[in-house]
């Protein structure tokens, strides 16, 4: 009787320790079968800040260069043979370096045949203004004289060096003959001539070399016309 009493317990004993020990195994497994929490996900980096490249500065225009001219005198209308830049501001490829053709005309791209002979600077420059308006708008023009042909006087005979001169400033007869390289050996001294046109007529004076030299009758000493001629015999 104490025998069995002894095994029932021992059994007893025995489920009990192998119920805990189950249920310790199922708890350490049903532990582990649980998904670990996922760590917090790191907040996304702030994308670092974009400057934006400062405008390249506006290249600027060059500045349109105007060619140098000659001084002209104050009485000065453009001629024949004269060369004039005429210069369009804003507008290239209306500008262009022209000869004063004989007929006095002169010839621009877009504009065609324009005169010229007769006219001073300013005046052509107002008419080439109101011309070109028909082509382009508010023209800003500038006429510059880059070499004066037409102020020609001449003077042929006996001096050292005859044939034709420009006359970009005032000159008198003496100085005409001093540019020539003055009255040759043989020259007539006192019997020169100065011939003109005037008023569509030839004119004529006379010029005495001599009594100039000798400070007598200076008054003949005239100051020259551009197309006058001079004749030493």
């Amino acid at each position: 009787m104490t025998t069995m009493m002894f095994t029932r317990t021992v059994l007893t004993l025995s489920v009990t320790l192998f119920a805990g020990a189950h249920a310790n195994v199922y708890a350490q497994a049903a532990a582990g079968d649980k998904p670990a929490q996922a760590a917090p996900a790191p907040a996304p980096a702030t994308p670092p800040a974009v400057t934006k490249p400062a405008p390249a500065p506006a290249t600027a225009k060059p500045p349109v260069v105007v060619p140098a001219g000659v001084a002209v005198p104050a009485d000065y209308v453009i001629g024949a043979e004269d060369i004039l830049t005429i210069i369009f501001w804003r507008e290239k490829d209306l500008s262009s370096e022209v000869v004063v053709r004989p007929d006095g005309r002169i010839s621009l791209p877009v504009l065609q045949d324009v005169n010229a002979s007769g006219l001073t600077p300013e005046q052509l420059r107002d008419s080439l203004t109101k011309t070109a308006e028909r082509f382009v708008e508010d023209p800003n023009v500038t006429v510059v004289v880059k070499e004066i042909n037409s102020r020609r006087v001449f003077i042929t005979g006996m001096v050292a060096k005859p044939g034709p001169y420009n006359i970009t400033s005032p000159m008198t007869v003496v100085q005409l003959i001093a540019f020539a390289g003055g009255l040759l050996e043989y020259a007539d001294a006192k019997s020169i001539v100065i011939m003109r046109t005037e008023n569509a007529n030839p004119v004529s004076y006379k010029f005495n070399y001599k009594d100039l030299s000798e400070g007598k009758n200076l008054k003949q000493n005239i100051a020259l016309k551009p197309g006058d001629t001079v004749i030493v015999p």
